[in-house]
């Protein structure tokens, strides 16, 4: 046994003696002696073994009512009211006056907030001869709201004895309740002349002066509560807040210390410290000791409000408004917690809840902070309008900030005054000339207004004032690109580099310009070198991926992913980004074992609930789904997103009237969410509700007259109904607001539906004369080529597809096509580069297989065709391939019972006497 183990074990012995010794102690000690070591170490201020020693008279002694006073007392000294009035009661029972036990009861059921049970234990005959029980009634009816019969208690206690501070101090209550702070000092200064040795009298002083905006007078008094009685813990506390209000965090944390040695369990000392930690900036230290005490305390409003603000701090907004939505239930004219709740719903996209939530307060209102959040607000819904009109009112009751000078720069920017929009900036930078914020704002200004030399001067004084931040050359940078010079550019990029190796920025923008010069390798050592410093960096992890990904390496992309979220466990974002990835790269079964895991883990998290229900419906499970997104609309009531969601799981169950509820709800939520509209008209064709579908898409046209997505839908409502000229008509009013290919390529589609050939070709032709670079066009132009079994100009066209979008599967399959028909020796290598891309379609895999079974390779091209005719059963032209696959590997049944179940089906396809004269031969 080692020297080390031996001292330890010695000590453990040792410490058991001496317990043990302490035992014996306590057994041979009688009840009365227990109980005046209580009162010397509580003379002495160590309430600790005050607390032991009472608990020990009180095991020996169970039956004596004194020790359970004394312990009870000393519970409501250091905070456990619970307990007080546990042991209160108790002593009561066992026949201690009433004199003695309602007072101190009456404060330990106050203290709890069982206000109703104060009135019920102290009725007014057993309080009409003592002014510390009348006055104990007089607070209870003042909580309740009863400040009339309160009023009339504290004179009643007065009367019984003139001199009383606790009178005295409800009466100065009563009047604070009134907005009469005078009365309320002249009360409190008389309690304090007649009472000055009671050290709630001073406690009230103390509370009243910092409300009053008088903290060292606050301090005085508080001190004056710690002469009387040196274990008050409150005292500490209110001091602790002071000094954290003060900024003075070193003397608040000295408090706080006395607090907890005096009351190591207590709540309110560990709200204190959240706050404190809050102050400084500490926000998950913050974060978890208020956990702890909604854990054990939920309805603690204080810790409630500062939760939220904490999580709005770690920008978990959504967690922000679950804490403030309940705060607000309990205090709804709290305007603090109002402007918290709409900064959180401005951080989440909500910018309508925002202004609704702060519409109460804001009638009659001169605070300025309350006017720039509306604006804000109305900035983000972009009514612009009303946003100039609050903030242009905060920045009259506040014209030497220069935040609010910046913000309506900034929205009337938006509103294309440009020029008084660019003087409110330079107004800001004037009246603070270190507002990075304003500057800043400037730079991205003139540069949307092109006036490089005015950017590129503003770009220089944030440069002065902040030389050594990598944000300044980040910006530099990119004034220097919008002047073309891209050298310059990336030296000031490289700059940011090297004042900070890890800022995410500079390296991604350095990294589109590698990519744009096709080096990829030189873009992937960007982020590679970031996390040579920072190995947790998802930013860099992500950005790597996402280069993976446009390399066609999604197996390489997943492993960044999966490294960023195992490196960042505790993290949401690497969790949301890596599900996504899974569903997008057919990881469907990852995605859900990842959802399911972190949504556990976070029950009230909206995007992990988002997340685990995009996943149950990639794994067809449409009742998962619907019970998920049926919890999200409860956890987010206002979010149309959320209904669209709960929409689409009601679409995979055949709910389409359920659907269609969500959807109107979606929309009422947010009338100009497009997406919503869009799905409420293809739920009512579902449903068969043709004209109903139509006269949605009207009500969209005129609902948004700029967007041609209502002038599309009526197109394709009317293409469905087998009605192409009002389609083209439809479509071409879609044109005229987005002169876009895809428009016209619908529009060309119904002409030939007309029988007007020549008119379509005509308009797609002239199009792409005009937009030689247009992929989607020049696909069309191939496409019907092919059709006319034109391989050589479909091939030419197909060719310069395929030039410019190297990775598009379907211009390479169907180039790959034509050059089988022309015999072109290419034919099989631009096949497998189809595959490669696009190995999971269907028509990519028919085409390939095809060509590998007439080459003879049936060992590779049979497995492919059976892929292919299980991804695409309903085209015979797959199904035929397949057959001859099985006929040429020598499986003469297969092939038969193939041809046979195809052509029982009577449908006609280009090689149907073929797959007759195949059959007769098998």
């Amino acid at each position: 046994m080692s020297r080390n183990k031996i001292k330890f074990t010695a000590a453990v012995v040792s410490g058991a003696l001496l317990l043990a010794g302490m035992s014996a102690c306590n057994r041979d000690q009688s009840t009365a002696s227990l109980l005046a070591e209580a009162r010397q170490y509580q003379q002495k201020g160590d309430q600790k073994a005050a607390l032991i020693q009472l608990k020990n008279a009180v095991a020996k002694s169970p039956e004596d009512a004194e020790a359970r006073v004394q312990l009870g007392s000393l519970y409501l000294e250091t905070g456990d009211a619970v307990s007080a009035e546990k042991e209160l009661r108790k002593a009561a029972s066992l026949g201690l006056a009433p004199a003695r036990s309602l007072p101190l009861l009456g404060q330990a059921l106050l203290a709890q907030g069982k206000f109703k049970e104060v009135l019920a234990e102290i009725k007014p005959e057993l309080a009409a001869k003592s002014a510390p029980l009348t006055a104990l009634r007089g607070d209870a009816l003042l909580a309740t709201g009863e400040t009339d019969a309160a009023k009339a208690a504290y004179d009643a206690a007065l009367g019984i004895d003139g001199g009383s501070g606790a009178a005295l101090i409800g009466l100065a209550r009563h009047a604070l309740l009134k907005n009469d702070t005078a009365t309320a000092q002249r009360f409190a200064a008389d309690a304090i002349a007649k009472d000055g040795k009671n050290p709630e009298v001073w406690m009230f002083q103390g509370g009243l002066l910092r409300g009053l905006n008088k903290p060292d007078a606050a301090l005085s008094a508080f001190d004056k509560v710690l002469a009387l009685r040196p274990q008050d813990r409150n005292a500490n506390l209110e001091k602790a807040y002071i000094r954290i209000n003060q900024k003075k965090y070193a003397e608040a944390r000295t408090e706080l210390e006395a607090a907890h040695k005096l009351a190591p369990g207590s709540l309110l000392v560990t709200y204190g410290q959240a706050l404190l930690d809050y102050s400084e900036g500490k926000n998950k230290e913050a974060r978890e000791s208020l956990q702890r005490i909604l854990k054990s305390a939920p309805n603690h409003m204080p810790s409630v409000l500062l939760a939220a603000a904490v999580e709005l701090n770690l920008d978990s907004p959504q967690s922000a408004q679950m804490h403030l939505r309940k705060y607000l239930e309990v205090e709804p004219n709290n305007v603090y917690a109002r402007k918290l709740m709409a900064q959180a719903m401005l951080k989440n996209a909500q910018p309508a809840d925002a202004a609704s939530m702060l519409a109460p307060a804001l009638k009659d209102t001169s605070d300025p902070q309350l006017l720039a959040l509306a604006g804000e607000s109305y900035m983000q819904a972009r009514d612009f309008g009303k946003a100039i009109a609050y903030l242009e009112k905060a920045s009259q009751l506040a014209p030497e900030v220069a935040a609010l000078h910046t913000s309506l720069g900034m929205a009337r920017l938006q509103q294309g005054d440009a020029a008084k929009g660019i003087a409110e900036l330079e107004r800001a930078a004037e009246l603070d000339p270190k507002s990075e914020r304003a500057l800043t704002a400037l730079v991205q200004a003139e540069l949307g207004l092109k006036h490089y030399d005015k950017a590129a001067a503003a770009a220089a004084k944030l440069e002065t004032l902040k030389p050594n931040d990598p944000q300044t050359y980040n910006l530099k940078a990119t004034v220097l690109l919008s002047k073309g010079d891209v050298p310059a550019a990336r030296s000031a990029f490289e700059k940011a580099l090297q004042i900070q190796p890890t800022f995410f920025p500079a390296a991604t923008n350095l990294a589109k310009l590698d990519m744009m010069e096709k080096k990829p390798d030189a873009a992937r050592k960007r982020f590679e070198a970031i996390l040579e410093k920072d190995k947790k960096n998802f930013g860099a992890m992500g950005a790597l991926a996402e280069l993976a990904m446009l390399q066609n390496r999604p197996e390489e992309a997943t492993t960044w992913l999966e490294k960023a979220q195992a490196e960042n466990p505790d993290a949401i974002a690497p969790v949301l980004r890596l599900g996504g990835h899974y569903l997008a790269t057919k990881q469907e079964k990852k995605a859900l074992t990842l959802a399911r895991k972190f949504q556990a883990a976070h029950p009230s998290n909206p995007e992990l609930m988002d997340l685990l229900g995009q996943a149950q419906l990639a794994n067809d499970d449409g009742q998962g789904a619907l019970d998920s997104y049926s919890k999200l609309v409860n956890i987010v009531p206002k979010s149309a997103l959320a209904q669209m969601r709960l929409a689409e799981a009601q679409g995979k169950l055949k709910n389409d009237a359920g659907a269609a509820e969500s959807l109107k709800r979606a929309s009422a939520l947010q009338p100009n969410l497009l997406q919503a509209r869009v799905a409420q008209v293809e739920v009512a064709m579902r449903r068969g509700r043709t004209d109903e579908a139509l006269g949605m898409v009207r009500q969209l046209q005129q609902d948004v007259p700029g967007s041609p997505v209502g002038f599309l839908m009526e197109g394709d409502l009317q293409q469905a109904q087998k009605k192409p000229a009002l389609a083209v008509a439809a479509y071409d009013k879609a044109f005229a607001i987005t002169k876009s290919s895809a428009v016209l390529l619908r529009s060309a589609q119904a002409l030939r539906q007309m029988g007007k050939e020549d008119e379509a070709k005509q308009r797609v032709n002239a199009w792409a004369k005009a937009h030689p670079d247009d992929v989607q066009v020049a696909n069309y132009l191939a496409e019907a080529h092919l059709a006319a079994k034109e391989y050589k100009p479909a091939a030419a066209l197909l060719e310069q597809v395929v030039k410019r979008a190297p990775n598009n599967g379907a211009a390479l399959n169907n180039l790959a096509y034509a050059y089988q028909q022309q015999k072109d020796p290419r034919a099989l290598a631009t096949a497998e580069q189809a595959y490669k891309v696009a190995g999971d379609n269907a028509s990519v895999m028919d085409t390939l297989g095809w060509m590998l079974v007439e080459q003879g390779d049936t060992k590779r091209g049979l497995p492919l065709l059976q892929k292919a005719a299980a991804g695409a059963p309903a085209l015979p032209e797959i199904r035929y391939h397949l057959a001859v696959g099985l006929s040429k590997s020598g499986d003469k049944a297969g092939a038969r019972k193939e041809l046979e179940t195809l052509l029982a089906q009577n449908k006609p396809f280009a090689q149907l006497e073929e797959a007759r004269s195949l059959l007769k031969t098998l």
